[in-house]
C-alpha cells in the first residue's frame, strides 16, 4: 500500500508511549521527531512536515486525554486527526455527465487510469468514453484501445491523425452518446513547453468541468513543481495517484494535493481495470495506521461475489448460509477473493490484521499464502464433481489419485481438506446467526473487540475508527 514504509514507522513511533498512562514533555519531544522523521524518509515536503508536527505537538500538550485513555491512543486519535485533514476531503465526482482530462508526465500512468475510471463509472450505471489523444508516445492508441476493451468502455482515437486537438474534438463528437467523457492526453519525460502548450489547447477544445493530475506514488519532491506547472496550465482540481502496489514512498502526492490547493479523487492499486480506489480519507489513513478500513473492504468483497456469482449462474453466495459448505464452494470463495486484489491489501482492510500484525510478517508471507490458494485451486480442478461436492468421501487412496493428478504433494491435498473443514465449521456458527446477532458481531469488530486488539489494532476504517 502506498506510503507504506510511513505507515511501519508511524506506528513504531506510537508503540513507544505503549503502557504509558500520562504524557510528559520529554515524551512529546521525541514522538514528534520520530514522527518528523517518518515523514520526510517518505518524501512529504519539508514544510508541510513541520505544520504538520506543529499541530501534532500543540494538540498532544494542551488537551486532556479522555478518562481511560492511554497516551498512546490519544496521540493516534490526534494523528489520524491530523492526517485526514492533511489529505483533505476526497475530490467530488458527481455521477452524472461530465467532460474529464487527465494531466501528468509520461510514466505516470494517465492511459491506464482511464481505462480504470471509465470502468469505475462503468460500475456507477453510467455510460463513460475513453479518448485517447496522445500522438506522441508509440504505442498508446493500442494500449489505450486494449485497456478499454479489457474495461469493456467505449473508446475513441486515430492512429493516423497527427492533430491531438483534432482527435479530442472528433472524440467528442463520435461518443456524443457518452454520459461521461475521459480525455488522455500526452505527457513527456520532464515539463517542457510544448507539453504545457499542447493540453492548454485539448483544454480549451473540450472544456472539461474538472482535469484531474495524474501522479505516480514514487514522484517524491518534483511533485510540487510538477503540480504547480499543470495547475498554472489547466486548473487541477483532482490527484490520481498510480502504482500503489509498488514500494513507493507516496509523500509527493499529499506535497501535490497541497500544492494545489485540490484533493485525491483516485487510487490506483494495481495492474487490472479493477485495481482502482475512489479515494476515502478516513478509511486511507486508518489503513495507514493499522486500523483497518471495512467500507473499502465491503465494497470489495460485494463486487468479488457479485462477479463470481455472475460468471456461474449456477453459484449463489446466499446459499452458502443456508446449505452444506461444499469444496466447489469454497473453490468460487478463492476466485472471489482473488477478485478482490492482492491479499496484503485485503488484510491491510481488516481490522486488527493489518498494520502491526503485517509489519511482522516475513515480506514474503503473502506471496507463500497466495501460491497456496493457486496450489489448492489446481487440487480442486484435479477432483470429480462428487468429490467436491463430499468432500467426506475422499479417503486415503483418493487424496494419491488426486495428488498425482495435480502435480502436488499428498499432504498438501490433506491440508486443503483441513481448511475446507475449519471454514465449514465457522460458517455453521454463522449460519444460526440472526441479523441482529450480525450487526453487534460487525460492530465488536469496528470497536477492536473480538480478540482484535484495541484502539490501535480495530478501528473501524472507512466506517470512522473513532466512532
Amino acid at each position: 500500500m502506498v506510503l507504506d514504509n510511513l505507515g511501519s514507522s508511524l506506528r513504531g513511533s506510537l508503540d513507544k508511549l505503549q503502557g504509558k498512562s500520562r504524557l510528559d514533555d520529554e515524551d512529546v519531544e521525541e514522538i514528534i521527531k520520530e514522527i518528523q522523521r517518518s515523514l520526510l524518509s517518505a518524501d512529504v515536503e519539508v514544510d508541510l512536515v513541520m505544520d504538520l508536527s506543529s499541530s501534532i505537538e500543540s494538540r498532544a500538550t494542551g488537551e486532556e486525554p479522555p478518562a481511560g485513555t492511554s497516551a498512546r491512543d490519544h496521540v493516534l486519535r490526534i494523528v489520524y486527526e491530523e492526517l485526514v485533514d492533511l489529505v483533505g476531503e476526497s475530490t467530488a465526482l458527481p455521477l452524472e455527465s461530465q467532460t474529464i482530462l487527465l494531466a501528468g508526465l509520461q510514466g505516470s500512468g494517465k492511459t491506464t487510469s482511464a481505462a480504470k475510471m471509465a470502468w469505475w463509472f462503468s460500475k456507477k450505471g453510467l455510460r463513460p468514453a475513453v479518448i485517447q489523444t496522445d500522438t506522441f508516445r508509440p504505442g498508446a492508441y493500442d494500449q489505450a484501445k486494449q485497456m478499454c476493451e479489457r474495461a469493456e468502455v467505449s473508446f475513441y482515437g486515430d492512429p493516423d491523425e497527427d492533430d491531438p486537438v483534432r482527435i479530442a474534438r472528433d472524440g467528442l463528437e463520435e461518443t456524443e452518446s457518452a454520459d461521461v467523457h475521459i480525455v488522455d492526453t500526452a505527457g513527456r519525460h520532464a515539463l517542457e513547453d510544448d507539453l504545457i502548450a499542447e493540453i492548454e489547447e485539448i483544454e480549451g477544445a473540450v472544456d472539461p468541468d474538472r482535469s484531474l493530475l495524474v501522479l505516480d506514488a514514487a514522484i517524491g519532491q518534483g511533485a510540487k513543481e510538477q503540480a504547480r506547472e499543470f495547475d498554472d496550465a489547466v486548473g487541477i482540481g483532482g490527484v490520481v495517484v498510480t502504482k500503489l502496489d509498488g514500494t513507493a514512498k507516496g509523500g509527493g502526492a499529499l506535497t501535490a494535493v497541497n500544492e494545489t490547493g485540490s484533493s485525491i479523487a483516485f487510487l490506483g492499486t494495481g495492474e487490472t481495470v479493477q485495481d482502482i480506489e475512489r479515494f476515502e480519507p478516513n478509511g486511507f489513513i486508518s489503513r495507514l495506521l493499522g486500523m483497518g478500513d471495512l467500507k473499502q473492504l465491503s465494497e470489495r468483497v460485494e463486487r468479488a461475489m457479485a462477479e463470481t456469482g455472475e460468471e456461474d449462474d449456477d453459484w449463489e453466495p446466499e446459499d452458502i448460509m443456508e446449505g452444506s459448505f461444499t469444496l466447489k464452494d469454497m473453490q468460487k470463495q478463492m476466485e472471489a477473493m482473488n477478485k478482490m486484489g492482492p491479499l496484503d491489501q485485503v488484510m491491510d482492510m481488516i481490522p486488527g490484521l493489518g498494520g502491526g500484525m503485517m509489519d511482522e510478517l516475513p515480506d514474503d508471507a503473502m506471496d507463500v499464502t497466495q501460491d497456496r490458494m493457486r496450489a489448492f485451486d489446481v487440487i480442486m480442478d484435479s477432483m470429480t464433481d462428487d468429490e467436491l461436492e463430499n468432500p467426506r468421501s475422499i479417503g486415503a487412496s483418493r487424496v494419491r489419485r488426486i495428488a498425482r493428478g495435480a502435480g502436488e504433494e499428498e499432504e498438501t491435498v490433506q491440508e486443503l481438506l483441513q481448511q475446507h473443514k475449519m471454514m465449514e465449521q465457522t460458517i455453521q456458527q454463522f449460519q444460526g446467526m440472526g441479523e441482529g446477532d450480525m450487526q453487534r458481531m460487525m460492530k465488536k469488530m469496528q470497536n477492536g473487540g473480538g480478540g482484535m486488539g484495541g484502539l490501535g489494532g480495530g478501528g473501524g476504517g472507512g466506517l470512522g475508527p473513532f466512532g
